[in-house]
């Protein structure tokens, strides 16, 4: 299990202006960068309303951040393996989904502890990409494969026992896990489709039902990677590729949609203290000469406002 090493720094950025960007419905957003992180594939952001701090990751970096907002600190966790995503654990520390399975994190700077099936142990074309907890506390995180025409990826759900339980198969990159507000709908993208499915789910059991297409984007103008679900129900996403965040009505319908100053951004949550600010990550990593130019600031943590806050996030049970 990968060991974790604390780098600890200050990057003071000071939310700088980055422009005004127009949205269909809600006039101009000021998108502002937080930290000029330089993240090769910045992903996961987690605000923690208990240390008032934002969790990311540099998935191809093998670093686990946390960033406070109100002084620009950031700190660092090294490990020696890609790290998917994280969410905050009620008993303290991190669950973290790496390579080969989940792993706990005890306290920052701890070493993780493995924690359930390591099932993609066996399966070299894998790792554990996107995940984000329910109203349960259970986390569910899915895996991509980099050989995109198997189609063998799978979103898993992942219990407080450490019971890991398959949920979808057949996914080329697991992407934009979210829940309504009620936890009667879970919502999810297979990036590599240009599409975002919408399944019944029982917040009880957990169990899947019934799925439907809930958008279909268009080829050539981004693919939905990682997402948010609001107050009103509104989805979030991210489009990689895209230059810009959307958000969809819970009918699917576009309704808003947020110019970002990258290429790649990856995800997307809300944080502060009203949860009314948004904070995204993205990617820098595979950018050209003129693609570099064009976004300086590629791989950083960007934020803006909104008008409806997001949702309170669960800790993960275990």
């Amino acid at each position: 299990m990968p060991f974790a090493i604390i780098l600890s720094c200050t990057r003071r950025i000071g939310l700088q202006p980055l422009g005004s960007f127009s949205t269909p419905r809600y006039g101009k957003t000021m998108v502002e960068l937080l930290l000029d992180a330089g993240a090769l594939l910045g992903e996961s952001p987690r605000w923690n309303g208990a240390d008032a701090r934002l969790y990311w990751v540099d998935i191809d970096a093998h670093r686990i951040h946390r960033t406070d907002p109100a002084t620009g600190r950031d700190e660092v966790m090294q490990l020696d393996g890609p790290v998917g995503c994280v969410a905050p654990r009620a008993a303290g520390g991190l669950i973290a989904a790496l390579k080969s399975g989940c792993a706990l994190i005890d306290e920052w700077g701890a070493a993780p502890q493995a924690f359930g099936e390591q099932v993609l142990a066996d399966l070299p074309g894998q790792r554990f990409n996107d995940g984000c907890v329910d109203a349960a506390g259970r986390l569910w995180v899915g895996s991509l494969t980099a050989d995109k025409a198997k189609r063998d990826a799978t979103l898993y759900r992942v219990d407080p026992d450490a019971t890991l339980t398959p949920m979808i198969a057949g996914l080329m990159t697991s992407n934009g896990a979210a829940f309504s507000p009620d936890g009667r709908t879970f919502y999810h993208a297979d990036t590599p489709t240009h599409r975002i499915d919408a399944y019944d789910v029982d917040p009880a059991t957990g169990t899947l039902g019934d799925k439907r297409v809930f958008h279909q984007f268009s080829e050539g103008h981004g693919r939905p990677d990682g997402a948010a679900i609001d107050a009103e129900g509104c989805y979030w996403s991210a489009l990689w590729d895209g230059w810009r965040i959307v958000r969809l009505s819970p009918q699917g319908e576009l309704i808003q949609t947020v110019e970002m100053p990258v290429q790649r951004p990856t995800m997307i949550v809300f944080g502060g203290e009203d949860l009314k600010t948004a904070f995204v990550t993205s990617a820098g990593k595979n950018l050209n000469d003129e693609e570099r130019e064009a976004q300086p600031h590629a791989g950083g943590v960007f934020s803006f406002r909104v008008d409806v806050p997001g949702l309170t996030q669960t800790d993960f049970g275990g």
